[in-house]
């Protein structure tokens, strides 16, 4: 099995699409389909595609990435032309001041008052969101009219870079990783039928997977998924939760599911009995679409296999090329075991 093209990953990291703004990475995807797919975009913009394998398989197996990226919102526009952000998704106030942002195709700076003219209160904490305004350049409320509105969506600005070893930096690795994944799965021949779900708005609360789980309904779910990677100086063995470089992550719980007992004992056999590196995530923590999934439908069998990332959710995410190989290994695996019973 050939491992992730980064190029691939890059097109679809470089392509902006915000939670409820997903259709040009979801265009992006579609274009890249190959005959034996068909596809088909539900009313919230999930994109459904169907792979033809060799076989059609006992049990139903569908695997589940999502297309968006955290983000943010124009939710005002002052009189001098500086532009108030809302964030769509989780973003640390940590990860905004200071950065470059999109919108409409317009570059912008998220600022605030220089380190010499603030308070000694002020001074002790990082400024949040709603005290920050992104600078685009513009001189008035009129002008600034001219290229945004508010509701209009904004993006981190971010290049794709590798470096030391094997490393990539990006915005949105969160989670085109895992859609990279996918693609590249469904580039490749099939033992079995399956279907790949391409979802929105995970970020600002599973919704996109809640209504596509219904409409699949598939017997088990595989989420391919980034993860949040703690592997840094001064952080205690027990709060590292995974490591970049460790492989595919594979998780027993998080604050949204109690993944299936033997779907989870199932991926960490199946890695080793294929030699892919694999880790557990050893923190309960977080969550992504399977949390909508599990509870869909009467119930769908779900485990969740993921990439690690560091400094997730932010403009300068990082995660390793060799663990995304060992994510789409172990998830085209398992593909075969749950397919075949």
């Amino acid at each position: 099995m050939n491992g992730v093209d980064l190029k691939l990953l890059e097109k679809l990291c470089m392509t902006d699409g915000v939670s409820g703004n997903e259709k040009a990475v979801r265009e992006e995807i579609i274009s890249l389909l190959l005959p034996d797919c068909s596809y088909r975009t539900d009313p919230l913009g999930n994109l459904i595609v169907e792979k033809k394998g060799a076989k059609t398989p006992e049990n139903k197996v569908a695997l589940f990435a999502h297309l968006d990226e955290v983000g943010f919102m124009v939710s005002y526009i002052e009189d001098n032309g500086y532009i108030r952000l809302a964030p769509v998704g989780g973003i640390e106030d940590s990860a905004v001041f200071g950065k470059k942002i999109t919108v409409n195709g317009k570059t912008g700076v998220v600022g605030g008052k220089a380190v010499h003219q603030l308070s000694a209160d002020e001074a002790k904490k990082i400024p949040g969101i709603d005290e920050v305004c992104a600078d685009f350049g513009f001189e008035s409320r009129e002008e600034a009219e001219k290229y945004m509105r508010e509701g209009d969506f904004g993006c981190f600005k971010s290049d794709f870079v590798r470096f030391g070893d094997g490393f990539i930096k990006s915005k949105a690795l969160d989670d085109r990783a895992g859609c990279a994944v996918l693609l590249e799965l469904l580039r490749e021949q099939s033992g079995f039928d399956y279907t790949a779900v391409f979802t929105v708005q995970e970020e600002v609360g599973t919704r996109g997977a809640a209504v596509s789980a219904f409409t699949v309904r598939p017997d088990f779910a595989v989420v391919v998924e980034s993860t949040t990677a703690s592997d840094i100086p001064d952080m205690p063995e027990h709060k590292k939760v995974c490591r970049a470089g460790g492989g595919a992550v594979v998780s027993f719980m998080d604050r949204a599911t109690l993944y299936d007992r033997d779907l989870y004992r199932l991926a960490l056999k199946t890695a080793k009995e294929n030699n892919i590196d694999c880790q557990v995530k050893k923190a309960v923590a977080g969550g992504n679409d399977a949390g909508a999934i599990h509870k869909a439908a009467g119930g769908i069998r779900t485990i969740a296999v993921s990439v690690p990332c560091r400094y997730i959710h932010s403009a300068s995410s990082v995660c390793r090329e060799s663990d995304i190989d060992s994510v789409k290994e172990l998830a085209g695996a398992l593909i075969k075991e749950l397919a075949d019973g």
